[in-house]
């Protein structure tokens, strides 16, 4: 049967003990395999933030069953073997929930990992929350009952991006298209490419590279110079935006940015007033919607010691999300029956400072509003130490923002 939980193993015992002498239910058990060390931690300690302080919330509230939930972390140093190993641990020590966000290489293994283990293990099941792998196999080709995907994918990212800066009148005719070489950055190149075709936009040129292993992006940003590019379209994040953004910035680089993760700490201070102009699509602003945000700013200040950005705000969301399920779900004695809670998050709905969020049940993904942004002085909030921000020029509502269910996904059900 392979791995087992140890919840099993305790309800086993309070069997033999017998009625009158009983276990109590075992604490839920929530564990969060995440890059938390070595250089992309920075991203995965942001994820452990955002984590920590919804968890918080739902703890204060009485968390599940009446008591704590317990959360458990484990570093899967940044890869997908150590995301395996990580999702075994977790399990054997009774996790019910798996969290994940940094790469959607790892989110593809972790999904399918508990993809197998599930098979192997029916009545047992446990969940993936995949709060920030955006590849679209996740929800397509990879899509099963047990993985909810809680953070836009490429395809929401490239076109309401593309589709707001078109509409601002900045995207220009020449899109340049560079990415990292793994299934998300694929999959923006790709979406970029049909979105310029929807828009009547030519793509000069498209450039794949390795994943953290370029240190110098020089040679990229002459590319780029060379194609005559008046908007460059990236998935980039991490370091691979970073080194990006520097390299752009000490070329002069006179050319427009559409991204997804610009907001990533470190990029404006790279870029400096380079990045002045630069476009992003994220699905949180503080000035949208500011009397409310702006006390979800303060409070997660007050709680992790800086604003939320980048990866935070959609975490949070998504954590909101699964809080809320779980009010409509029983305790079990090894936990908590994860075919419930799965309908659960289906039902589920929740009101963000940004508006409702809520799960497509046909695939898992979550539907939520999305904000193009613009880099500004004019922002309220400044990044990195800069007079630069993030400016709100469109809020493309949930409904709007949603694209189609992938013909890939073919979700079976339970029973």
């Amino acid at each position: 049967m392979g791995f087992q939980k140890l919840a099993r193993g305790t309800a086993a015992m309070a069997l033999v003990l017998g009625a009158a002498t009983a276990a109590q239910a075992e604490p839920l058990k929530i564990a969060l395999v995440e890059t938390l060390s070595g250089p992309q931690a920075s991203t995965g300690l942001l994820y452990r933030d955002a984590v920590k302080y919804q968890l918080s919330k739902i703890n204060a509230a009485g968390g599940f069953g009446g008591a704590p939930i317990e959360l458990l972390e484990f570093d899967n140093q940044g890869g997908p073997v150590g995301a395996a190993d990580r999702v075994r641990a977790a399990i054997s020590e009774g996790a019910d929930i798996i969290l994940q966000g940094s790469s959607s290489a790892v989110a593809g293994q972790v999904t399918e990992d508990v993809r197998k283990y599930n098979l192997r293990n029916v009545g047992n099941e446990v969940l993936y929350v995949n709060l920030g792998g955006e590849a679209m196999e996740l929800t397509g080709a990879k899509c099963h009952y047990y993985h909810f995907r809680t953070t836009p994918n490429a395809a929401i990212r490239v076109n309401t991006i593309m589709d707001g800066m078109q509409e601002a009148g900045v995207l220009g005719e020449r899109i340049y298209a560079i990415n990292q070489n793994y299934s998300w950055g694929i999959d923006v190149q790709d979406n970029t490419v049909e979105a310029a075709g929807r828009l009547g936009v030519d793509v000069v040129e498209t450039t794949l590279h390795d994943v953290n292993k370029i240190q110098d992006f020089s040679p990229y940003v002459q590319r780029i110079q060379a194609a005559d590019a008046d908007t460059v379209i990236t998935g980039n994040w991490s370091n691979d935006l970073l080194l990006l953004m520097k390299a752009t910035s000490g070329a002069g680089l006179d050319v427009r940015f559409g991204t997804a993760f610009l907001d990533q700490p470190g990029n404006i201070g790279n870029a400096g007033a380079v990045a002045e102009g630069h476009f992003l699509s994220t699905t949180f602003n503080p000035e949208v919607n500011p009397e409310e945000s702006a006390v979800f700013m303060e409070d997660y200040k007050a709680f992790t010691g800086h604003y939320p950005s980048y990866v935070e705000p959609t975490a949070v969301f998504g954590m909101m999300l699964l809080g809320e399920a779980l009010k409509s779900v029983e305790p079990t004695e090894d936990g908590l029956n994860a075919a419930d809670l799965a309908v659960a998050l289906e039902n589920a709905r929740v009101e963000t400072p940004m508006g409702p969020v809520y799960i497509r049940a046909e695939d898992h993904q979550i539907v939520q509003s999305m904000i193009v942004q613009e880099v500004s002085r004019d922002a309220k909030y400044k990044s990195d130490d800069t007079e630069f921000g993030f400016v709100p020029i469109k809020v493309i509502a949930a409904e709007d923002a949603e694209q189609p269910v992938q013909d890939s996904c073919k979700m079976k059900r339970p029973g």
